[in-house]
This record gives structure tokens, sequence and C-alpha cells, in this order.
């Protein structure tokens, strides 16, 4: 049957000289037979719009007050982008629909009247829409819902802030049981599972897939500037960067963390002999920076913008020509959603330049465009539900209304990541919800629910309610301090933030970099970090935790099929040929059947290197038990560092095959594993996460704010009391999950330990290899405290170390010949 497009529609369309593409059809058909709807599309598809056709031409064709349609993004830019995007066609079609935003930056004022009077469409992110839920009178806010749209879902899935927005949505799809959820994605690896982890209990969304008329044109930066061995020294790719930027009318440099950014942003300026207006975006910059920065963008008044992850998801800049990602893009599926951010034109091919940090990187871009044009995707399977967010759920629904175990249990089985989900392990949570447990129920500050006439749950407290509201989410941030600009005496503005251990490390008379400037420190006053613009110096370069992005599990495999294939090398830079060649005539190279170990003196300790490409968490926790196994094995082991695609072992005793392959058994998973977690402070670490996500502490409390110093030294005191006198306690369970889940990469471990049993190569050597310089130098300047001018000094020093190696690998290779 033909869809008939209402007439104010069919003639926008026209006046824009589009028409309705085939899928969008579909979708106007389609929603409305199914409870889910997953549309993939690629970038440029008009896929947001699409999504939100069938709302507005409901609204159109039968007007009404309240909500109609919830649209969850996972940023608050991509909320205001969107609210811009979609408010200029409503308005061209003189449509009768109201269109607000609500996330953390909207005014209290205004929040209070979206209650009063929701919007017919409401743009929000999962936080905001869990505090709307924690209200008297979500019933009727929500009632009469008529759809849900998940904007980016791949980037909810396999995470907490998933897990959290799946519980959102069956809250809401009890309080409006006809609601219907649609999901909009560029990039996913697994439809089916998405699919799964979008629709209702038992009922999959029903997949709408685009496929992209044209490929991007991706391609890797051969610069003739000497590449790094290791590290995050783009330095060298300046002059070629700030050309090409020089060249295209719009830019986006993306880079993987924040303190990459401003180091970039700041190289970039001083390349910038032209004048061009470049910007700096990250997460960490004040609200009124970023505003500042968008509309600038969309008003195409930008030459670039260097920013991160912040501005990957879906902000819609149709005038980008080129993407240039600076260092590994450590996933496929994340990479094109970067590149996505060019051109926006569905027929079109959008434009990427990659350029790799060092001379693995270069691997991994080469991986990363291989699998681009044969169209091959990654991205993490669905995973069960984080628990430590079920406590902070049940007493988000008791802010709400009255509630009871069997219903509120019943609503999280409707949540696709916990319907798995024992009824025994509900009921330990609720109890911990209720009162803390048995070894906390006799302090009044865990009585948080309590039974009211008519046997049912509600808050012991307006303090509870108030507590809990301030503290909804699940991202536990470092403690913050904002950065205060000072201009005159103690008056100035706040440009953003900083995190409180890089804050105290600081002495008066310091330089940093900051929202793209030199600042001299003062002091710390009131939770603010004052500073004034400086010159000279030599600037540190605030790092913020979590920057780190893991290698994909499917990059990785890309990688070692690269190495295992030298007919594939001629696509490479000519001295990243170079080094493979070097590699492969003085040691060997790593392939996908064995996992290489190479060993040698260096510095009069014998190092190992494990070339494992499991990415930086599962190599971090290797390194732990390989050292433990050592010690016991009187190896006597000194240290270990590493990257995603290894690990060096630093020890005063060499291994033997035999040795090698004790070490590498998956049985280091069982006792090692335990000793160590029980002795490390990682599991405390763990503890203050979940300790915060499910409530038992708070970072926030009406104005103040807790610095985690203060955080850490209750949750600390707290674990050890559970130890001690409640060992079964629910939340030490949930912790050990959680370290699992967040910290160890613990399957993605077990899965490579059983995979080469009995297959490693051990090879002794009477030098560093070429391949193991990078990693045993190990050299990332986000890993100097304070880095900034000194640490590109001290990455300089071990440059000219890693040649010496390289020079010394040369000599005796010459040496052989002879």
């Amino acid at each position: 049957m033909a869809f008939i497009l209402p007439d104010s529609f069919r003639q926008w369309f026209e006046r824009r000289g589009w028409s309705l593409r085939a899928y969008q059809k579909k979708m106007l058909r389609q929603v409305p037979r199914h409870d889910a709807t997953l549309l993939i599309a690629p970038t440029g598809a008009g896929k947001t719009l699409s999504g939100f056709l069938p709302s507005l031409v409901a609204l159109h064709k039968a007007p009404r007050e309240g909500l109609h349609t919830l649209y969850i993004s996972p940023l608050k830019a991509l909320t205001q982008d969107i609210h811009r995007n979609l408010l200029e066609p409503v308005e061209e079609m003189g449509l009768d629909i109201t269109i607000e935003t609500r996330t953390g930056d909207t005014p209290s004022h205004k929040r209070q009247r979206q209650r009063r009077k929701p919007p017919n469409i409401l743009l929000t992110t999962p936080e905001s829409l869990m505090l709307l839920l924690s209200y008297a009178d979500a019933d009727k806010i929500f009632g009469r819902l008529s759809t849900v749209i998940i904007d980016e879902a791949h980037s909810l899935v396999a995470n907490k802030r998933g897990d959290f927005t799946t519980l959102a949505l069956a809250r809401l799809q009890s309080l409006s049981p006809a609601m219907r959820r649609i999901g909009l994605s560029a990039t996913v690896a697994d439809p089916l599972a998405m699919a799964g982890w979008l629709g209702k209990t038992g009922e999959p969304a029903h997949v709408l897939q685009v496929k992209a008329p044209v490929k991007p044109k991706v391609r890797m930066l051969k610069s003739r500037s000497r590449m790094p061995f290791g590290g995050f020294m783009a330095r060298y790719a300046m002059d070629d960067i700030y050309q090409q930027i020089c060249e295209a009318g719009t830019t986006l440099v993306f880079v993987n963390t924040r303190a990459q950014s401003e180091l970039i942003f700041q190289m970039l300026w001083e390349k910038n002999v032209q004048g061009l207006p470049i910007a700096l975006y990250h997460g960490s910059l004040s609200k009124e920076q970023r505003r500042k920065t968008e509309n600038m963008m969309s008003q195409g008044m930008l030459r670039a913008i260097v920013c991160t992850s912040a501005l990957e998801l879906g902000i819609d800049w149709g005038n980008v020509d080129l993407v240039i990602q600076v260092g590994a893009p450590k996933g496929v599926s994340r990479l094109l959603q970067r590149i996505g951010r060019a051109n926006h034109r569905l027929d079109e091919p959008s434009k990427a330049l990659l350029v790799p940090a060092n001379r693995f990187e270069a691997l991994e871009c080469q991986a990363a465009m291989d699998a681009i044009r044969q169209g091959q995707l990654d991205g993490e399977a669905p995973m069960p539900g984080a628990m430590d967010i079920l406590p902070q759920f049940i007493l988000n629904c008791a802010c709400s209304e009255p509630i009871e175990p069997e219903q509120i249990y019943a609503q999280v089985l409707d949540a696709a990541p916990y319907q798995g989900v024992e009824r025994e392990e509900f009921d330990k949570l609720w109890q911990y919800t209720v009162d803390g447990g048995y070894a906390l129920r006799v302090y009044d500050r865990y009585q948080r629910l309590s039974k009211n006439e008519a046997g049912q749950w509600t808050p012991a407290s307006k303090r509870i309610i108030q507590r809990h509201r301030q503290n909804i989410g699940t991202i536990v941030e470092a403690g913050r301090l904002k950065v205060k600009r000072i201009r005159r005496g103690n008056q100035g503005k706040i440009i953003g933030e900083v995190e409180e251990y890089f804050a105290q490390q600081l002495v008066s008379g310091d330089t940093f970099l900051f929202a793209g400037e030199v600042l001299r420190y003062e002091a710390i006053r009131d939770m603010q970090l004052h500073a004034r613009a400086a010159k000279g110096g030599e600037p540190k370069i605030p790092s913020y935790s979590g920057g780190q992005m893991p290698l994909s599990t499917f990059l990785a495999e890309g990688v070692r099929e690269l190495l295992q294939t030298p007919s594939r090398w001629k696509a490479l830079p000519a001295q990243v040929r170079q080094w493979l060649d070097l590699q492969q005539q003085f040691s060997q190279i790593p392939d996908n059947k064995t996992v290489l170990v190479e060993q040698f003196e260096y510095r009069k300790t014998n190092v190992a290197l494990y070339y494992t490409f499991e990415g930086r968490k599962a190599n971090q926790t290797l390194g732990m038990l390989l050292t433990k196994r050592m010690e016991k094995m009187r190896l006597k082991p000194l240290s270990f560092s590493v990257t995603d695609y290894g690990l060096s072992v630093w020890s005063l005793k060499p291994v033997s095959q035999q040795q090698v392959e004790q070490l590498f058994s998956p049985d280091i998973l069982g006792d090692e594993l335990e000793d160590w977690m029980l002795q490390a402070p990682m599991l405390k670490r763990s503890f203050r996460r979940v300790a915060i996500v499910s409530g038992l502490t708070e970072q926030r409390f009406h104005s103040s704010q807790k610095t985690m110093k203060q955080v850490t030294f209750s949750t600390d005191l707290i674990y050890d009391t559970l130890r001690e006198y409640d060992p079964d306690h629910i939340l030490l369970a949930v912790t050990r999950a959680d370290a699992e889940r967040e910290l160890l990469d613990l399957k993605r471990l077990a899965d490579m330990l059983i995979r080469f049993v009995g297959k490693i190569r051990l090879v002794n050597l009477e030098k560093a290899s070429p391949m193991s310089i990078p990693i045993v130098l190990d050299v990332r300047a986000e890993q100097v405290k304070g880095a900034g001018a000194h640490a590109l000094m001290e990455q300089a020093d071990l440059y000219a170390e890693a040649e010496s190696m390289l020079d010394e690998v040369k000599a005796l290779l010459s040496g052989r010949d002879a």
C-alpha cells in the first residue's frame, strides 16, 4: 500500500529539491506496525530526520498537547544540534509542534515548566530522563508517550550507560505500554544483537538496513618526516596536517584523548602562519565555550576544530570537507563514525586522512582502511547488565511512587541486559537498597527505604530523595575543579574543568595548557582553580582518567593478518616497511597462529617481550599475573610495561621455552588471579565506583562536592569493614564482577590464553628487535605527569635511544652478511 505524504511535507521536500527515499517511506509505513524498529543507515542518508518523520506526520495529522516523542542522545551536544536541525523543517512547514531540549545544562525554571507543560518532542540524555522518571508526576509526563528514539544506539550497547538506558526504557514502557521504540545508528556490526538490545523482552526490533552507495575515501599520511617508534609523537606530522587544513574548506581533527587535543591544538597554532580560525572542542571545556564553537562551526566561521569523541556522534555539519584522525583509530566502527562527520551527502564519499603517531599505529591504520574497503565493521557484543545500577534504579522508582519488589523485578527483567537476573540476586540488591545489608543496617545513613501502611516501600526521608537525584547516572567522575580564568582582581569566568589530582600537583607560578591557551596557576579557592593568561614557560598538560581507548579485538586480528602477509606491506609508509623488513631479518614477524616471545638483555637486565595484540587492559592484567607467577618460579621479575600490542617483562633471570609455556597457561587465571585481586588496590578502586553508582556514597550533595580523596577514604573504610564482618555482602560480589568487566578484560584474556595453549614461540636475541623497541621504551606523553615541553624533551631523548637501538640491529645484520 502506497504511503501518501501530507501536502505540507511533500511541498517542503520539493522546495529542497529532495524526495522521500525508499527506506524513509518504509519507516513511515512500518514504524506503526512494530513495537521497535532499528534503522541502520550511513551518515548523510537523512537518518535522524527519518527517525522523527513518523512522529512529525502523526502530530501534524492529529495535533495534541503533551509529550508524544522522546529523543535520547548519548551527548548533550547532539541534543542541541538535533534541536537546531529539527526546528528548521518544523518552522518552514508551519507545523504546530513544540520541541525542546532537557540536559544538565537546562536552567531550573525551564525544567520546572517542562514538567508542568511538556513539549510534544523532548530531546534529552539518559541521565536527565532518569531524573524525570524519579518525580511523582512521571506518570503524567510520560503516560501518553507514543515514541522513544534512541540515537547513536551502538554507543550505548555493552556499557553501563547503555544498561542504565535500558532500565529507563523498561520504566517508560510500564508507564506507557503502547510506546514504540526507534533505534538509529550508522555503524552496527551485529544487527540482530542490537535488535535484541533495543526490543522488548523476547521481541527483537524490526531491522531496516540501508546500504551505503559509496565508500569513504580514506588514505594514510606518508610524511617525509621521521616517524617515531612509539608514543603520541604526532609533532612529526604537524606541517603535513596544517597543509591539509589550508587546502580544505573545513576540517575536523580527531584525537583520542582530551590531553592530546590540547597538545595538538597548541602544535597547530605554532604552525598557523596564515592565522586561520582553528578551535578546540572537548568535554571538559565549559558549556559556553562549547556552544560558541558549535555556533561558529554551524555558521561556517571556522577552518578547523581539534576535537575528541565529544564530536564523533551525529553532529550534522554538512560543510566539513575533511576528517583527519591523529593517532590510532582503535576500532573500525569508531573510525567510520568520525569519518562520517565529513561531507554528510549520501551519494558523495566522505574524505579522511589517517595520521599514525608511531609505526605500530601505521599497521593499525592500514588494517582499518582494509576493513573499510571490505565493508567490515567491529563492535562489542551486548553483555549482562551491570548490577550496581539496580539499587539506583530501585530507589529511582521509589522516589516516583510507592513500590513493591515483584513490580520492580518485573520491570528489571524487561530490560534486555537484565533478562538473566535471578530473583535471589535481585532480593539481595533490594535489601541493600533498603538498609545497606547486614553489616551496615545499624547506621541511619543507609536506611533508605521504609514500608508504608499499605506494605509498599517509599524513601525514608526527603534527604534520601535529594541525595539520589543529585547523583543519578553511571559516569563516576574523578574529582574535578572548575578552571576560572582571572582577568582583574579575582574577577573572571569559568572556562572548564580539570581533574583534582592534576590540580594538586601545581604550585604557584606553574603554567599549563587549557582551553587552547597557556595559563599560570595562582591558587585553589572554593573548589575553583584560579589562573591567568601567561606566556612562555614549560606548560603542563592536564590528563584525564578514562582517556585510553582499547584496541578492538577485530582490529587486532586485522593487524596480525597484515603482519603475516608481506605482499600487503607495499601500502605502508616506506619507513614502516623498512622497519618490518629489519624485524623479519633479525627476528621473526608475529602471526595469528602463535604468540611470539622475544628475549634479550637490555640495560643489564633480562627482557621478555610478549606480542599479544589484545589491547592495553588485557595486557595490563596479563602483566600482573605473569609477574606473580614468575615470583613463585623464582625468576625474580622487576617490572613490566604494556601497550595495545604487547607487554615487556623485566627480570633478573631469563625464561626457558618450558617456563614460558607454564607462564602462558590458562590456569594462571586461577590461583594467581585470586592472590593478586585480594592484594591489589584494584578491587578497592572498583568498589569505590560501585559504591557511588549504587548509592552507598555520593559525590554531590546540595552545593558541595566531595573531593575524590574524601570519597576514597570513605569507601576504603567501608570496603575493609565489609571484608571483615560481612564477606558475603552483595556489593563485594558486584565489585568483583565490575573489576572483571571494566578493569581486567578477563574474557578477552581468557580467550587468548585458551587459543594459544602450546603455541608459544620463544626467540632468544642478542639485542632488542626493531618491533620490540616501541614496547620496551613505551613512550607515551600522557604517562608523564604534568606532560608538556619537558615531556616532549624526554620523548625526544627516547626517540634518539630508539634510533640508536635500531642502528645496533643494522650493525649486527651487516656483520652476519659479511
